[in-house]
């Protein structure tokens, strides 16, 4: 009984924990801070530019994956700043725009 114990005690401390659920208030900051001078970044507002897609028709593309916007923002890419974002802040992100699906 000893060993059974102590063998469930080390998987446990082996074994990787899930990852903590993205938090989409914290995307919708984070949008609010990087994003809103060229998405519209919620319904109710009005696009600052007509060049940067809005938040709510990316997360209603045939096939948005949060994973994969996530993925996406951790890279800079052309016409977008270089937001550095840590790998929970874009999970965070993309948690924000999938909610407007």
């Amino acid at each position: 009984m000893r060993t059974f114990v102590l063998g469930i005690a080390i998987a446990g401390a082996i074994l990787p924990s899930p990852a903590p659920a993205a938090d989409a208030r914290n995307g919708e900051r984070l949008a609010r801070r990087w994003c809103a001078s060229c998405h519209l970044i919620t319904r109710d507002e009005k696009p600052p530019t007509t060049e940067a897609m809005p938040f709510g028709a990316i997360a209603h593309r045939p096939g948005f994956d949060e994973n994969r916007l996530a993925y996406f923002l951790l890279a800079p890419h052309p016409k977008m700043p270089d937001m550095s974002l840590s790998r929970a802040e874009a999970a965070d992100l993309a948690a924000y725009v999938a909610e407007l699906k």
